[in-house]
């Protein structure tokens, strides 16, 4: 059921994406994701596709395992898009007509901007789950850590815990394939006792996932007390006294990709100024 789900997981290869600098690559979809909030036009969109095609094809990760990630949120999207599609607030005078019949019943009614809008969201949103992904199958989760730590180093000056949250953050990603993983293991076991999933009405489905929600959460305290154990085990104290094996150095394939980022989004920033783009 989850095995198809992509995100957190790290995909090895030999690729530019992946030698990257976790720093550089953390900031390029902070900006990524940034940009596509920014965007008002599909041609706006034009770049960013092609930014995102171009990712995939250096990062040498199969097309497969990116399009998996969208899977998981299929049902967002779809949802997002049927709300935007009916409940779009417009006057009669916007309804779409099909033979003279005109698309509307009750509060629910179909026009071109409700359309548009639904299309564009959907775009945005698949696009919002695509960068993440290549982030998380180019970066291991502990560069990650190692680069959300470099990035919010100046706020150890303020007293904040920079170090623990980084660490939480690395252990929430890496647990999300290891959860994944238990959950197929459970549904298989209900299964072969002779437990049902997929008939039903949507409250009798509902009630079948008791039987697996109450091991995953008993196996998810369980691995989080070995964790735990394991720390304590290493004297593990948080960043006091704490030294890195594995230093973070940018190079100049770091600069590279920081360049070609930069002429990307002054290229979404100019194309709001085009006249056919508005």
């Amino acid at each position: 059921m989850l095995k198809d789900i992509s995100f957190g997981q790290y995909y090895p290869a030999q690729s530019v994406i992946h030698s990257l600098d976790p720093r550089v690559k953390l900031l390029i979809s902070i900006a990524y994701i940034v940009f596509l909030f920014l965007v008002k036009t599909f041609i706006g969109f034009l770049p960013l596709v092609v930014f995102i095609v171009l990712a995939v094809w250096l990062a040498k990760v199969p097309v497969k395992s990116v399009l998996r990630s969208v899977k998981g949120v299929l049902f967002l999207v779809i949802f997002a898009a049927v709300l935007n599609v009916f409940l779009y607030g417009a006057s009669d005078a916007e309804v779409i007509t099909i033979n003279g019949v005109a698309l509307k019943w009750w509060i629910f009614s179909v026009t071109k901007q409700g359309l548009y809008n639904a299309g564009f969201m959907s775009l945005r949103l698949i696009m919002l789950v695509l960068s993440t992904c290549i982030l998380t199958l180019t970066t291991t989760p502990m560069d990650l850590t190692a680069g959300i730590e470099s990035l919010l180093n100046p706020l150890t000056y303020i007293k904040f815990p920079v170090h623990e949250l980084a660490l939480i953050m690395s252990i929430a990603l890496r647990f999300i394939p290891t959860l994944s993983e238990e959950t197929d293991r459970i549904i298989n076991a209900q299964k072969s006792r002779g437990a049902d999933f997929e008939s039903g009405n949507i409250i009798s489905r509902m009630k079948a996932l008791v039987p697996i929600l109450i091991p995953l959460l008993v196996s998810a305290f369980r691995r989080a007390e070995e964790l735990g154990d394991a720390m304590d085990s290493r004297c593990y104290s948080g960043s006091k006294g704490r030294t890195k094996y594995k230093k973070l150095t940018l190079k100049l394939r770091d600069l590279f990709a920081t360049l070609t980022s930069s002429v990307l989004f002054a290229t979404v920033i100019l194309m709001w100024y085009i006249p056919w783009a508005v």
